[in-house]
């Protein structure tokens, strides 16, 4: 597969014109979505049609066996993010591209079978039960195809490479509070690592900067702390980066793992002793160090 004049070409990949379109895009950053549909098709569908009002569209459907529909150019806005922020920006239509995968998304237990939002009963094999990174409590998430998930990889690995991309996110990074897809049955850290080049590299370092750092269960304020606090000047490896918040592994203490808050850890110098190994290229994420201002407890 591969991309020409800002559309896909390969097998399995067709092409399905949406209406429902804005102005010139040059992408910034790679959106990944549920559908929450009862099929690729019926989303293909609703995503190709104007309605007197709520119209959405987006670059590409990815469905279940691994089929893409592409609706509309890469350097064309669609509307798929909604009400949105991330690093600075509002409104991600104006900088994202947006991939739909098919997915029925969150169910509810009916009885002793799990039920889509739409009435469609779905298997316990089709079913993973765990809570959001944000949080809500254990629920019903319909999981993804193993196809369905290396064709969502060669797609941010193309588009990545192709347009430069800054980062890989979910429509749950973007509009938290607001949307939880693709939601925790999907790999989205370990996508966005590969799409991005990072899966060679070192992962980051960092010290806690405050005399004592609460580590949490999600990455929120409210939520409990897994741990007694960490110590100033506790080392940590960031596993998965968000706006605020990252997940991050303690270094030395074996299992433990939670969430921190972005401004009481600062990036760890490297020894300049060290030399670079050849060959290896810096990773495209750029860290930020950040002072804490504060001290206590966080």
């Amino acid at each position: 597969m591969k991309i020409q004049n800002h559309r896909l070409v390969g097998d399995n990949v067709s092409y399905r014109p949406t209406p429902n379109v804005g102005g010139a895009l040059k992408p910034r950053f790679l959106v990944l979505h549920y559908t929450a549909g009862r099929s690729c098709d019926s989303s293909v569908e609703s995503l190709c049609t104007q309605k007197p009002q709520g119209n959405a569209s987006a670059h590409v459907v990815l469905c279940r066996d691994g089929t893409i529909v592409q609706l509309t150019p890469f350097n064309i806005v669609t509307w798929h993010a909604g009400v949105s922020q991330w690093n600075g920006l509002s409104g991600l239509n104006q900088y994202s591209i947006g991939v739909e995968m098919d997915n029925a998304g969150v169910m509810n237990r009916v009885g002793s079978q799990y039920v889509a939002w739409f009435g469609k009963v779905y298997p316990d094999s089709e079913v993973l039960l765990a809570e959001h990174k944000h949080g809500g409590g254990l629920r019903a998430w319909h999981t993804y195809p193993e196809i369905q998930i290396e064709r969502a990889l060669e797609i941010a690995e193309l588009l990545v490479a192709h347009y430069r991309l800054e980062d890989v996110l979910g429509h749950e990074d973007i509009a938290r509070g607001r949307k939880v897809d693709p939601g925790p049955a999907f790999p989205l850290g370990a996508v966005r690592s590969r799409a991005l080049g990072r899966a060679d590299d070192v992962p980051p370092h960092y010290l806690v900067s405050a005399d004592e750092l609460n580590i949490r269960n999600a990455p929120q304020a409210s939520a409990a702390p897994v741990a007694p606090a960490l110590r100033r000047g506790t080392e940590l490896i960031v596993l998965e980066p968000l706006d605020r918040w990252c997940r991050v592994e303690v270094v030395g203490v074996p299992d433990l793992e939670g969430w921190v808050n972005n401004l009481y850890i600062v990036r760890k110098p490297v020894s300049r002793a060290a030399p670079r190994a050849a060959g290896k290229t810096k990773p495209r994420q750029r860290a930020t160090k950040r002072a804490a201002r504060s001290r206590g407890k966080r």
